[in-house]
Formats: C-alpha cells, structure tokens, sequence
C-alpha cells in the first residue's frame, strides 16, 4: 500500500492494527511524503518528498521471545544491507544497532517496534528509511548521504523496495529455521568499526575503544583500557574525529 502523505508509517500500522484492522504478515506500506518520520531517540527523519524510501513492513515472529528480538533486528539489518551491498560496495556497513552507513555517513536507519504479548513478539511493526535520490541535506541532519549523492544517478525506489524486501525475507526466513548462529556471525562480519580503535562517549567522558562483539540481547561490547565494557543504545556515543 502507498500512502501520498502520512506522519509516520509506523504510526499509521500500529492504529491500523490496534483497530483490529486484518494485515497479513509481510504488509509494506510505504509513504511518499513521511512528515514525522522517527529513528532511535526520537530523531526526526529528514526526507524531501518522493525521493527517498520511507516505509514499514509488519512481522509476525511468534517464533521469538522478547529475550531474543535482536535476532529480528539483525536479520532485519542484513536484508538492507545485501539489497544495496550490489550498488554500493563494501564501504557499506551496519552501524549497531541498525543503522546503515557509507563510509561514516548514515544512509539509512531503522526503527522496530514490538508488539509483545504472552511471552511472545505477537507483531512487529519495522519502519525503515533510506536516503535514495535526495541531492542534499539540511546542516541538522548531521552525517546523512543518499545513494545519489555516492553515484551520480537516479534509481527506481520500488525497484529498491522490492530488493529490501526480498532480502528481509531471506534472513527472517533464515531466523525462523533457527539459523540464528548464521543470522549472529554475518550481521557482525558487516559491523560498522568492528575491531577498529575509535572515539567514543559514555557518561560524558570520550575514550579510545575498540568493538569487538555484540551480545544476543543486543548489547554492544567495547574493548576499553584492556577491559571488555556492555553498552546498551543509549548508554554509548560514536565519535566521527
């Protein structure tokens, strides 16, 4: 479902759905002008009006415990990052949580909001966006880049959208074939600074650290003056020097 103009994709899911409104799992509904669009913290998400993919994809991973919604996270990751790996190359990287960089710039970012009951993930309402064929960003939208801007040139974005989607698919499927070792290892192999020394910021101190891995819950862990410290989303800053 396309939407000509909507405050949030996810926002318009998740109403739909606590109307008892029906979707099936694997709904898209993608906006073309998102005019409140979030990432994590509550960031706002910039986007000219078709231009760029704004959309939300709804999940249904009865299969998981909420101990174990990271997995979905990172499959989610992976089946963004293999859609634009072809167009892009290898300076593409995951940024954890689920951010999708270019070199140390942010051209996309995601936000998933589970919906919990039970003891399982009843559904999963995945809002992702990506900065396609915008040529330029306001100072506020601080590192963000678009495909254009690295190649010069137009793109299709339903045709992206189908190869998001297809991706996704792969992984989830993936996932819910237990292969979460497969899901676990690939996602850190594509890990932005993974074993690279850094600057970073916790508790207002900056310091030099190196990210070595990230835990099943999620959790990011920092090699630090030869000790390993666990930092949650927002516990931990990255520095671009």
């Amino acid at each position: 479902m396309t939407l000509k103009e909507v405050d949030s994709t996810n926002n318009f899911l998740k109403e739909s759905l606590s109307n008892s409104k029906p979707f099936p799992e694997g709904t898209v509904i993608m906006a073309e002008h998102q005019y409140a669009g979030r990432g994590q913290h509550q960031n706002v998400w910039h986007a000219q009006p078709g231009k760029n993919l704004t959309f939300s994809l709804l999940l249904m991973p009865h299969f998981l415990s909420p101990l174990q919604q990271f997995g979905l996270t990172s499959a989610v990751s992976l089946g963004v990052y293999d859609a634009l790996h072809p167009l892009l190359g290898d300076a593409l990287k995951i940024k954890w949580p689920n951010d999708i960089y270019y070199g140390n710039r942010k051209l996309g970012g995601m936000l998933i909001e589970n919906m919990i009951q039970g003891g399982q993930i009843r559904n999963s309402v995945i809002g992702i966006g990506i900065n396609v064929n915008q040529d330029n960003y306001p100072e506020t939208a601080g590192s963000a880049i678009s495909v254009k801007q690295i190649l010069q040139t137009d793109y299709d974005l339903k045709n992206i959208l189908a190869e998001i989607c297809n991706h996704i698919e792969g992984w989830y499927l993936k996932l819910k074939a237990g292969k979460t070792a497969d899901v676990r290892n690939t996602y850190l192999s594509r890990l932005y600074r993974l074993n690279e020394l850094a600057q970073y910021r916790s508790n207002g101190e900056t310091f030099e650290g190196r990210i070595t891995n990230v835990t099943d819950t999620g959790l990011l862990v920092v090699e630090r003056n030869g000790s390993e410290e666990l930092y949650n989303l927002k516990e931990i800053e990255f520095i671009n020097t």
